[in-house]
């Protein structure tokens, strides 16, 4: 504990995290602040929150933050399927971030399991 930034999975979710801003300097989200704004949230809400469980004393606290991060992450993946149905971005732009997503979520849930035993 407490030394977040050697987490693979915070790594992964931080640079996820800057995809995501960089993603959304395009032209389609320039105007949309609604979801620019939330797509933004979410996806930096994730390595905030696994950084936040890390630095905690105790597992039940930190299990908590690794929990919030995951929501985050399905948050963000339904806010890919929106932004790709309403064409913001192309199916392939929406799979690979969509299989980053799902990687870091299964890198989570062995965390949670690891701070729950």
């Amino acid at each position: 504990m407490g030394n977040f930034q050697k987490l693979r999975v915070w790594q992964l979710a931080k640079n996820l995290a800057v995809k995501i801003y960089k993603l959304t300097k395009s032209q389609n989200y320039s105007k949309d602040f609604g979801l620019k704004d939330q797509i933004q949230r979410a996806a930096v809400s994730i390595p905030a929150n696994i950084s936040e469980g890390d630095e905690f004393g105790s597992n039940k606290q930190s299990v908590r933050h690794f929990n919030i991060a995951k929501g985050s992450v399905a948050e963000l993946q339904t806010l890919l399927i929106i932004s790709h149905e309403i064409n913001y971005i192309d199916l392939e732009t929406r799979n690979s971030l969509e299989n980053e997503c799902n990687m870091i979520s299964i890198m989570l849930n062995k965390l949670i399991k690891a701070r729950n035993s």
